[in-house]
């Protein structure tokens, strides 16, 4: 009787030893309540009432070790619905809580609430949090903060404090009206009115002298930017003034240290920034200026926060301002971009697909639907669209997610081509070369474990420009970029397949190419689209369904017991 007791005990020691092994290793759990509701605001001289999480613009920021677990009860006391995503946050055989409005669920009703689980893997470093229904993301976002596990530090010396810098666009207008009424004319919906740096402005704008944001800094420490581009249109050259800046990381992975004295930040990428503050005490200007190598209609503007030195000095009159690059200086962003390196260490290793098994060319384009009699206010009286191979996507009512899983009909169709409906020279002189594109709700199917390589080709159709685009629930390689059509004899002997960067989110440059790879080892419907938002909103949108794989543990995960209701289920 004694032995079996001790043997008991015995083993529920070990039963307790390895539950708490485990808890280790899927990390910590950690519970965030986000209350969505209308709060006042002002700036630029004027004062309205926006859709914020917590009374905050941005909003609050979620913190994490790497691997662990966050429950998000967001409570909606807005007036419309609305949904949230976990921008870069992998969810492994989970695309419930994505939160991409009617496509992985629908919006959450005004008055209720939804418990969101967001499960961290293998991200480390910073990412973001954001709505996904219509425009709605221009004032309900934050940051998303993902420290190294517990006895494990970062692959650079500990900065002396790290500081979030978030940049957003001000619209002195309700910015869900602006879209809604875009769409119902076809035009281009209206421009921001100011870009902001953690929900300010800068001294540069009209009424934002006092609230101009100040990142107080001593003299000779390094501190850890972290860089989160909330921006809903328009890239973003950054700078501090005399200072250089050390790229260490972006999308939640860390990168070859950069040295440079700027950035280039797309609607959707986060980076990680090491400065050290090496001048003469004073005052010098952070500033974030635009990229816009395109004809359409642009916020050319800048904002600014202000790198002040503690101690006593006299300070300028003026901060010192950067030299950052000219709006359309096309070369900047490329020389920029071609930096780009994985930090392949033995902490951080790649694993690039070699032998490709899916390869998907796809055409971005900026199109137009025909409008009879010229009724609509976009070119030649027609709307505006947007297009991927031609195919401008369709948001169902109900969502794609459950239409998969459940195998509700006339939802989607899984016939999303692997190329363009015809070849054609897509960045020259195109005429009416797939002008006009075709309308539907088309998912490309993949099997799963499956070696994927996607050809993204910037077209001159419409109005050409660079594309951030963005792919829900997976980071790829980013294994090569070029200028002009692409071309299969020559362009992959350009390829890096030694260090890629690893990202989520990577801008196709005005009329050129991108290859991207990764392998498709997460189970689920995933969103694949620009974030520029008035793309995204024309339907320059498309989702991948990643198929089960043999095993239990590469099969997608079921429902949680509640999901937001979708009208027409």
């Amino acid at each position: 009787m004694r032995m079996a007791l001790i043997a008991a005990f015995l083993g529920f020691f070990i039963f307790l030893e390895h539950g708490s092994l485990l808890c280790m290793a899927r990390g910590n759990v950690h519970r965030y309540d986000f209350v969505l509701k209308e709060t006042n605001f002002t700036r630029l001289c004027t004062t309205k009432s926006m859709l914020v999480v917590n009374g905050s613009w941005p909003g609050p920021v979620i913190r994490v070790h790497k691997g662990d677990t966050v429950f998000v009860t967001v409570h909606n006391n807005g007036t419309y619905g609305v949904t949230i995503h976990w921008h870069g946050v992998k969810q492994p055989r989970n695309p419930w809580p994505d939160g991409p409005e009617n496509i992985t669920q629908c919006p959450i009703p005004p008055g209720t609430s939804f418990t969101q689980e967001v499960s961290f893997s293998d991200e480390e470093g910073t990412l973001w949090w954001h709505a996904h229904s219509d425009w709605s993301r221009a004032t309900v976002h934050g940051a998303i903060i993902i420290y190294p596990k517990p006895g494990t530090t970062y692959p650079f010396p500990i900065p002396y404090k790290e500081e979030l810098i978030v940049l957003g666009e001000w619209y002195n207008g309700d910015v869900m009206a602006n879209i809604q009424e875009a769409l119902e004319t076809g035009g281009d919906p209206n421009v921001s009115d100011a870009f902001a740096i953690n929900g300010q402005p800068g001294d540069l704008y009209d009424c934002s002298n006092a609230s101009t944001y100040r990142l107080l800094v001593d003299y000779g420490k390094t501190y850890l930017l972290r860089i989160v581009s909330a921006v809903m249109n328009e890239e973003i050259f950054f700078g501090i003034a005399k200072h250089n800046l050390t790229l260490v990381g972006m999308d939640g992975a860390y990168l070859k240290p950069i040295k440079t004295d700027y950035i280039m930040i797309t609607p959707g990428q986060t980076m990680d920034v090491l400065v050290t503050a090496d001048q003469s005490p004073s005052r010098y200007y952070i500033m974030g200026s635009p990229f816009a190598d395109t004809t359409a209609p642009f916020d050319n503007t800048s904002t600014t926060a202000i790198f002040q030195y503690s101690g006593n000095y006299t300070p300028p009159s003026t901060p010192y301002s950067p030299s950052l690059p000219a709006y359309d200086d096309n070369d900047a962003v490329g020389n920029f971009t071609a930096r780009l390196r994985s930090l392949a260490s033995v902490q951080h290793p790649v694993s690039v697909p070699l032998k490709i098994t899916e390869r998907i060319f796809i055409t971005v384009s900026v199109n137009q639907i025909y409008c009879a009699n010229e009724s609509c206010a976009g070119p030649d009286g027609n709307r505006l669209s947007a297009s991927l191979n031609n195919i401008s996507f369709v948001t169902p009512t109900i969502d794609i997610l459950q239409a998969y899983y459940s195998q509700i009909s006339g939802v989607y169709n899984g016939t999303f081509p692997n190329k363009p409906p015809y070849f054609f020279n897509f960045t020259g002189d195109v005429g009416n070369n797939t002008i006009y594109p075709s309308l539907g709700t088309k998912a490309k199917m993949i099997k799963y474990g499956s070696a994927v390589e996607i050809i993204f080709q910037g077209t001159n159709v419409g109005a050409a420009e660079n594309h951030p685009m963005h792919l829900h629930g997976y980071s790829f390689y980013v294994v090569g970029m070029g200028n002009g059509n692409f071309d299969n004899n020559t362009s992959p002997k350009t390829y890096n397949l030694v260090n890629p960067p690893l990202v989520n989110t990577i801008g196709l440059p005005k009329n050129g190419w991108t290859t991207i790879r990764f392998v498709a080892d997460n189970p689920g419907v995933w969103f694949m689209h620009c974030h520029l938002e008035r793309h995204a909103s024309w339907g320059m949108d498309t989702v991948l369904i990643v198929m089960d794989g043999p095993a239990k543990t590469n099969k997608m995960l079921g429902p949680p017991t509640y999901m937001p209701p979708c009208a027409n289920s």
